[in-house]
């Protein structure tokens, strides 16, 4: 091992190397992870360089290749880039499930159209992205104080058949502790105050802990970039992905709103007792200035959210200290002040009902999504139409649909978790008010929506399966000479028309998300006008509606708790199982390639690792040896690959080649986010790099073609590679070749043709010319 690693670390230096111009094939896995030995085809692997958590290996008889130079005339030095252990390591990462929704609101931010000469509109669509996932933070911080300091101290508490079932409450409960210390209201609350303060801990802490392993890598040194930077992508641009003091900015105001969240609702109901006729006076000037204290903060908290956003022309390393560290400090000194002053004496103060204000406060956090979310699709809409581009999803849209199906699903958790602990607290006796009214009502309105997603995959599954009997003549056209096997024909046309599903996201998403902001401004109209459950509010009305009611009441309630025994028993299973654990990575491994952004407490991102890690090895290796490289990439591998190449300089850029191969870049990254993948960006990267040829197939439902305009696409994109390399039994294929879809793209043939000619088109030191018309380039 240790070798080995000198071996890397001086990089081929001497004049052998430096002579030789020796090749090297840099492999970067796809989501899933992968094992070294998997990818170099060799049980016996050494680490060249890196960590436990992402490393470059050899195969062993590799390790000191530098130094024998002619043993590699006619093949590369193959090196494989794992980087797995960065979204599925170890079990601390199940808790990123709670973290899903602020992930899906960051994705939001990086989904903007494509626009130049729009800054202002650019800084604002990305203000009220990060305004809305302020607004998940205090819904996620709201509904643990909804759990623990309204139906577990306030109601359960305060009723004697609750707290009798519930030992655990005894000493809270006035009349079965006989009017303990603990037995006031404002005791009570102060002490509940501990959970949902702890959670915001928690998240505070899964983010400081993940910042100082991620956001502290540094890129590599180059020139800042321009302003505005009409060639490529701004994944190019120096601080691109280094966010350390945009995160911790982030990570501050977001703590303290979620401690100002805490103190608001511990104080509330206090205030509100203090400023009945009669009450106190004393405490309510106290109540008073304290909530003068909570604005005031509050006031920071978001001008520190509105004040900067992401810095990208230049490697920023100044932290924001002060702001850091005072500003939580000071919402953690109004929460204990809050809790003194809630648990202040206050004879004849009694609980009864729901904690007053509860309903207030879900109703202005749902009321504040919906508008920043009709906001933001009119300056999406705005963007789009600015540089239109016909291959993005939703026609612009796609940023301000993702936010409110990030909305949906932090309402979604947070109704699931205070119904369902509601119910085991109450159980089937009534005793307890239960959550807020409009919980109830967005827990009703999730049958309808499930519906109207059960009808859309009806229509999408008939479309699929038209396809499907048109695709049966293609598969025979494909494979003319090989005799018909109906069953095999059908399987294979199957396998095609099912790829075709991922072209339907963004009707998906379109279809969910507009049905999902009618269906909440439904349920908030219907919870301000009626405040009482569906089941009620329709008693008067005509038998059908209120049986329908009733029914989409209950219906809802037993899916939103179903849906969260499912939640928690994933969780749990990815806390002890590793194969679980690598599961859920695959969701992390799509979803957090991009920097945190919008929301500090999404999980970490990966590539601001991962995309160091291989420009520098790409880097050192062309500088230092002058030798030949392709970087090949499958799947998100690819990505990582692309967003490596444009982080390296010009100079170094023209002596790598790209090489991918069931590559999202067009099909998902190009529509979705086209601001960085569109067109114009993937346009300058075949231009830029050496040479680029990707490789996809028709059976496979994430990779495609990259779609570059004009004669560039058919010098990238490679003709679909066959799937089955054979129809039937052949003497080559005795047994049935497998339908391979997205994986296994090196045991095509072509593959190793493509990578051959890649690196025959690189010279040792000077980069080839790109020649036209070269034979075999066109479709090949």
């Amino acid at each position: 091992m240790e070798r080995a690693q000198e071996t890397a670390s001086t990089e081929g230096s001497g004049p052998a190397a430096g002579k030789s111009g020796i090749a090297l094939e840099l492999l970067v896995h796809g989501v899933g992870g992968a094992t070294p030995q998997d990818m170099l085809g060799d049980p016996r692997t050494v680490r060249v360089t890196g960590d436990d958590t992402a490393a470059v290996f050899r195969r062993a008889e590799d390790a000191d290749a530098e130094t024998r130079p002619g043993d590699y005339r006619g093949r590369p030095v193959p090196e494989a880039y794992v980087w797995c252990n960065l979204t599925s390591g170890n079990s601390a990462r199940a808790l990123w499930l709670l973290l899903l929704p602020f992930m899906v609101v960051n994705l939001a931010h990086w989904m903007r159209p494509t626009a130049r000469g729009r800054a202002r509109t650019v800084r604002f669509y990305g203000l009220l992205v990060r305004l809305a996932g302020l607004t998940l933070t205090v819904l996620l911080v709201a509904a643990a104080c909804e759990v623990a300091l309204d139906l577990a101290a306030w109601q359960c508490a305060g009723t004697r058949a609750c707290a009798g079932r519930h030992s655990w409450l005894g000493f809270l409960s006035p009349e079965v502790s006989h009017d303990g210390w603990w037995s006031r209201p404002g005791r009570r609350l102060a002490l509940a105050a501990v959970v949902p303060a702890a959670l915001t801990g928690l998240l505070w802490y899964l983010s400081r802990r993940t910042w100082s392993a991620y956001e502290s890598v540094q890129p590599v040194s180059h020139h800042e970039a321009p302003e505005e930077d009409s060639t490529r992508t701004s994944l190019g641009r120096p601080g691109f992905w280094y966010g350390r003091r945009l995160v911790a900015r982030l990570r501050a105001a977001h703590t303290a709103a979620g401690l100002l969240t805490v103190a608001a609702a511990l104080a509330s109901a206090a205030a509100r007792f203090d400023r009945e006729p009669g009450g106190p006076a004393l405490l309510d000037l106290l109540g008073r200035l304290l909530y003068a204290g909570f604005a005031a903060t509050a006031g920071v908290t978001l001008w520190v959210v509105c004040r900067r956003g992401r810095t990208e022309n230049r490697l920023d390393r100044r932290l924001d200290r002060h702001l850091v560290r005072r500003l939580p400090l000071a919402a953690l000194g109004l929460l204990l002040l809050a809790a003194v002053y809630a648990g202040w004496e206050r004879p004849g103060w009694v609980s009864a009902g729901r904690l007053p204000g509860g309903g207030t406060a879900f109703g202005s956090i749902a009321l504040a999504q919906g508008g920043l979310v009709v906001a933001l699709a009119v300056v999406a809409r705005v963007l789009h139409r600015t540089h239109p581009d016909a291959r993005a999803a939703m026609r612009g849209l796609a940023g301000p649909a993702v936010a409110m199906l990030a909305c949906a699903l932090g309402g979604v958790m947070s109704g699931g978790v205070s119904q369902r602990v509601s119910d085991w607290l109450d159980g089937t006796r009534a005793s307890l008010a239960g959550p807020p009214v409009l919980l109830t009502w967005q827990s009703s309105v999730i049958p309808v929506l499930l519906l109207v997603l059960l009808a859309l995959c009806a229509w999408l599954g008939r479309g699929t399966w038209r396809l499907r009997r048109g695709e049966l003549a293609e598969v025979e056209a494909d494979y003319p000479d090989e005799r018909r096997d109906a069953t095999r024909t059908r399987a294979i046309a199957t396998t095609r028309a099912m790829a075709t599903l991922t072209d339907r996201g963004p009707l998906i998403a379109a279809v969910t998300a507009a049905t999902t902001l009618a269906l909440g401004a439904a349920a908030l109209a219907g919870a301000a006008f009626t405040d009482e459950a569906p089941g009620p509010a329709a008693r008067d009305g005509q038998a059908f509606v209120h049986g329908t009611a009733q029914t989409a009441q209950a219906l809802g309630s037993w899916l939103i708790g179903v849906g969260f025994v499912l939640f928690v028993t994933w969780g749990r299973r990815a806390y002890k199982d590793a194969s679980a654990r690598r599961t859920i990575g695959i969701l992390w491994d799509v979803g957090t390639f991009w920097p945190r952004a919008a929301h500090p407490f999404a999980p970490p991102c990966y590539a601001e690792r991962a995309v160091p890690d291989l420009t520098w090895r790409m880097a050192t290796w062309t500088r230092s040896t002058g030798g030949r490289l392709v970087i090949s990439g499958h799947s998100q591998g690819s990505v990582l690959a692309a967003a490596a190449a444009w982080q390296l300089n010009p100079s170094d850029r023209k002596r790598v080649a790209l090489l991918t191969y069931g590559s999202p870049l067009e099909r998902l990254y190009g529509r979705w986010f086209p601001a960085h993948f569109g067109p114009a960006a993937l346009s300058s990267l075949h231009h830029e790099v050496d040479c680029w040829r990707n490789l996809y197939r028709l059976t496979d439902p994430i990779g495609g073609p990259v779609r570059l305009p004009g004669d560039c696409g058919p010098e990238v994109d490679h003709a679909p590679l066959k799937d089955p390399l054979a129809y039937g039994r052949t003497a080559r294929h005795p047994l049935p070749a497998p339908i391979l879809g997205h994986s296994d793209y090196q045991a095509d043939p072509v593959f190793a043709e493509e990578r051959e000619r890649l690196l025959a088109r690189l010279r040792p030191e000077v980069p080839a010319p790109r020649p036209q018309g070269e034979p075999g380039r066109s479709s090949a």
